[in-house]
């Protein structure tokens, strides 16, 4: 199912994707689009698959990997890996794509945050080396306020090599 004029834009560049790839735009696509492109948040696929059965849609997971898979390759969505054990999934078609991110290690949730400090060095990147920045990434883990609040603190088991080094 082709959706045309009446359509949100960033389904039809999707469609537009699939159709390039000689594939059809059917309802379950259109419908794990449509989760993904209307969320602000990092989804993994038991959250898009919880959105699509309050929509009255009985998608599998499969076909909900699948389309995701299609949506990362065109570009139009970005898979992440906070090293939860599983991928979340968040669309890319904002103004300018914040990928700045607070990761708490306690309860797993992400945060995104945008560093004026950060624009500053792909503008000196810029200048300098005449490189020019399309993209970037930074993730920032550590404890978050509620659970700093709920008294979780953080141990420096694992973080310290036990080997002094000698010099």
């Amino acid at each position: 199912m082709s959706r045309e004029p009446g359509s949100p834009p960033f389904l039809r560049l999707f469609g537009r994707y699939l159709r390039d790839q000689g594939l059809p735009m059917t309802h379950q696509r259109s419908a794990v689009a449509e989760v993904v492109f209307e969320s602000d948040e990092h989804l993994s696929v038991d959250d898009i698959e919880s959105a699509l059965r309050v929509r009255g849609e009985r998608i599998g997971k499969a076909t909900i990997y699948r389309t995701l898979d299609l949506l990362v390759r065109s570009r139009l969505v970005e898979e992440h890996d906070f090293g939860e054990g599983f991928k979340r999934y968040e669309h890319r078609l904002s103004g300018r794509s914040v990928d700045e991110h607070l990761i708490c290690v306690e309860c797993g949730t992400v945060q995104k945050f945008e560093s004026a400090e950060l624009y500053q060095i792909e503008n000196r990147v810029r200048s300098e080396l005449g490189f020019i920045p399309v993209r970037r990434r930074l993730e920032i883990y550590g404890l978050c306020k509620a659970c700093q609040d709920a008294g979780v603190e953080l141990t420096n088991e694992g973080l310290i090599c036990p080997i002094e080094i000698v010099r």
